[in-house]
């Protein structure tokens, strides 16, 4: 690869970039939310509990409602989800971590769309990839008339 200086410059522009990024409010709150979530026991025991849980789910729907234990282990890892969800630490940290991946979602799809208008983002938000695509994804049938 030959570099050259717009190369460089264009290198030089993502790096900066990537500080703001670094440096701004949103990647703040979110290392301050992450730093608490860290340090905060009973959110650490739910997690670790979920994550045996998610397990014994995992195992469970291997065989689906025909596995004797289908509806307990169901119905319980449903309940430890809603109650790790409704932990307020962890509900801080997820939002934050939400409100930092939509700028980066928005970001991806400013540097894709100022290349070219076919350039596919994936974002995993349904929102960007309706604009990013052809607005009903490639399972239309080519209807979009995308390739």
């Amino acid at each position: 690869m030959i570099a050259t200086i717009e190369k460089v410059e264009i290198l030089d522009e993502a790096r900066s970039l990537s500080s703001m990024i670094l440096h701004s409010e949103l990647a703040e709150e979110y290392r301050s939310c992450l730093y608490t979530l860290q340090k905060d026991r009973k959110a650490q025991k739910l997690i670790a509990d979920f994550q045996i849980m998610k397990e014994k789910y995992d195992e469970v729907q291997r065989f689906g409602k025909y596995h004797p234990d289908f509806r307990t282990v169901s119905k319980e890892t449903r309940e430890l989800k809603r109650t790790l969800d409704l932990h307020e630490t962890i509900a801080e940290f997820k939002k934050a971590e939400d409100n930092l991946q939509k700028v980066l979602d928005e970001v991806s799809v400013l540097l894709g769309g100022a290349v070219s208008a076919n350039i596919k983002v994936p974002t995993g938000n349904p929102y960007f990839d309706s604009i990013s695509s052809c607005g009903s994804g490639c399972g239309s049938g080519g209807a979009c008339g995308c390739k």
